[in-house]
């Protein structure tokens, strides 16, 4: 449970999970929900990309491989993913809903800014003015050690050299003075450990929380979209 003195947040907090493919963030993030839920704290899950809907399918053929796209498109493809469910995230922390998130824009970035011709600060563009988490928790894990879990390398990002580029961009993502707090957890750790260790930086969090969301990569909050007539036809 959390600690008596932390006084009860003014909305949801948003939890970022982000990390190298098989660091063990699916898991975490479960276990996170779990914990919270546990707690008497209302809290949803959510993951990016969302292969539901009608990009998020377009988004899994790609990354099974059964289908290809310019480097430049799927990105986009990647950002409008995230952009179907900005408002509703910020809802959601509004009417008092934490949300524990498996990647999100990082990863889009990260996994983008590593190929070859594409920019830090071109992938940023399309994900400008989305809803900031209030915490981004990166699960550190050697390439080499994500190697040795299984499964790897069934998608079109589990590469070696790939990997390491992108362990180096979300380094690089998290030294930007953007005003998201990034927490590093040894991801090497048992499953026990490395959930206790969340556990602690989520409570910190939770007492920490402002009653406005924040935008991501620009300053300023976030606005919900007002829905005109047309929306609801």
């Amino acid at each position: 449970m959390l600690p008596h003195s932390t006084a009860k947040p003014t909305r949801g907090a948003f939890f970022l999970l982000e990390g190298v493919d098989r660091c063990g963030k699916t898991t975490q993030c479960q276990r996170l929900l779990q914990r919270l839920l546990q707690a008497g704290i209302a809290a949803t899950a959510m993951r990016f990309p969302n292969r539901t809907t009608s990009t998020g399918q377009l988004i899994d053929s790609y990354l099974q491989q059964t289908s290809n796209m310019d480097d430049r498109a799927i990105h986009l493809l990647f950002s409008a993913n995230r952009w179907e469910s900005a408002d509703m995230i910020v809802e959601q922390l509004k009417a008092g809903t934490s949300i524990v998130c498996d990647r999100y824009a990082y990863s889009g970035v990260a996994f983008s800014a590593s190929k070859d011709n594409m920019d830090l600060e071109w992938c940023q563009a399309p994900d400008r003015g989305l809803p900031a988490p209030d915490c981004v928790i990166f699960l550190d894990m050697s390439t080499e050690q994500a190697e040795e879990r299984g499964g790897y390398g069934q998608e079109r990002y589990e590469k070696r050299e790939m990997q390491q580029r992108v362990r180096q961009r979300f380094q690089e993502l998290s030294q930007l003075d953007d005003g998201v707090q990034w927490k590093f957890v040894n991801a090497a750790q048992t499953m026990d450990q490395v959930e206790d260790d969340i556990w602690s930086i989520a409570q910190q969090t939770l007492e920490q929380v402002q009653p406005e969301v924040r935008q991501l990569w620009q300053s300023g909050d976030y606005e919900l979209r007002e829905t005109s007539n047309d929306d609801n036809k």
